[in-house]
């Protein structure tokens, strides 16, 4: 984890990032753990391109990371990032993410990713 102090610059293209409510609520939701492409899909019941495009954008300035296993996609919070100190003080005054979370435990779905 780096201890950089952001610049006012680089905070405020975090924030402009951040400002969406779907790209934010993505991000409280990697906050419990990394996840793959196609249960974000299914949490945020937007298409595929749509949550990729939201993912692209975040790991352009480095806010997440990928892995890939497989033909599957899985996103986690970049905690190497210069920002993920101060981005992660604001993920913890959010509200919880498990409502959404639990709407998908409840569709029974069999999300098979790995």
């Amino acid at each position: 984890m780096m201890n950089q102090e952001p610049s006012i610059e680089g905070a405020a293209a975090v924030l402009k990032i951040l400002g969406d409510k779907t790209r934010l609520s993505i991000m409280k939701v990697l906050e419990g753990g990394e996840r793959c492409v196609c249960e974000l899909v299914e949490l945020y019941d937007i298409s595929q391109p749509a949550i990729s495009q939201h993912l692209k954008r975040m790991r352009d300035i480095g806010l997440v990371k990928e892995k890939r296993r497989g033909q599957w996609m899985f996103y986690s919070l970049n905690s190497e990032s210069a920002d993920y100190e101060w981005i992660s003080t604001i993920l913890k005054h959010l509200p919880h993410e498990e409502e959404r979370l639990d709407k998908l435990r409840n569709k029974e779905l069999n999300i098979c990713c790995e």
